[in-house]
């Protein structure tokens, strides 16, 4: 995950309510752990991304586009399949990518919110995690859509929140509910339009449009845990503006979090895809 949510891809764009930006006023590329924060969050989301693209099918001379790109974990999977012939990975800020040389590969630093931007058409688009943090997301989908080849697919995956509706007042939820109040009010993130997402798909015309949805298990000591330990502690300042939460609230949290009796069902993955006529 990156983000103060789930999103080890990171946004590849600025959309926002107020004047933030992710990757500027939230979760900077150049922090000493933002890497591995984006990783940790990978290790759990990715087994169901390549799961869900391979059995999509990556047809043989495939020209893929990897949206918010992050750290290239997806972008390095698919370099491993024997049908992308291409794959050009698209990041605001691609400094994760510098490792990646691959002469199938074409590293693109962009701004998915650019409305110049013209990467070409494609067949295999993904973008996770990217288009909840960006107000015009209803817009890029179209856009996303109208780059496709004849026969593409676009694969979208963002966070939705599943959270026990009686359980408002735990330190867990009370922190939760402040992140995600405080990454709407900064950067500008929504996840209220996820669920819509196949019915947008529908709406571009697309055909073949299905969606599931994954909870990963959210246990201490998992890679998940450690991605939202480190995402609160270096929210802490947010989160307390929100007035949900103080100090003493986050300090249970993240106390929780590392504790043996540690389990929580957290925010999902939704994934929906969609093939051009």
């Amino acid at each position: 995950m990156t983000a103060g949510s789930p999103a080890p891809g990171g946004p590849a764009g600025g959309g926002h309510h107020g004047d933030g930006h992710y990757g500027e006023d939230l979760f900077e590329p150049k922090h000493p752990g933002e890497a591995e924060r984006i990783d940790a969050a990978a290790l759990a989301y990715d087994p169901v991304t390549t799961g869900r693209l391979r059995a999509l099918g990556v047809a043989h001379g495939s020209r893929c586009l990897d949206v918010g790109a992050g750290t290239g974990t997806v972008t390095r999977w698919l370099l491993e399949e024997p049908g992308a012939a291409e794959v050009v990975a698209l990041d605001r800020d691609t400094g994760g990518l510098a490792g990646l040389v691959d002469p199938r590969v074409r590293v693109l630093t962009a701004d998915l919110t650019d409305e110049s931007l013209a990467p070409g058409t494609f067949d295999l688009i993904h973008a996770r995690f990217v288009l909840m943090h960006l107000r015009e997301r209803r817009a890029i989908i179209s856009r996303l859509a109208g780059w496709l080849n004849p026969g593409g697919l676009l694969v979208l995956a963002d966070a939705v929140e599943v959270a026990d509706p009686q359980d408002a007042s735990s330190a867990y939820r009370r922190v939760m509910d402040a992140m995600w109040r405080a990454l709407k009010s900064t950067i500008g993130t929504d996840t209220s339009s996820v669920p819509a997402y196949p019915r947008f798909l529908r709406e571009e015309g697309l055909r073949d449009v299905a969606a599931e949805l994954y909870c990963p298990p959210l246990v201490a000591g998992s890679p998940l845990a450690a991605f939202w330990s480190e995402t609160w502690s270096r929210m802490r300042p947010d989160l307390e503006e929100t007035g949900l939460v103080d100090g003493a609230v986050v300090d249970e949290a993240l106390a929780y979090l590392a504790s043996p009796g540690f389990a929580e069902l957290g925010p999902g993955m939704l994934m929906a895809w969609g093939r051009r006529p």
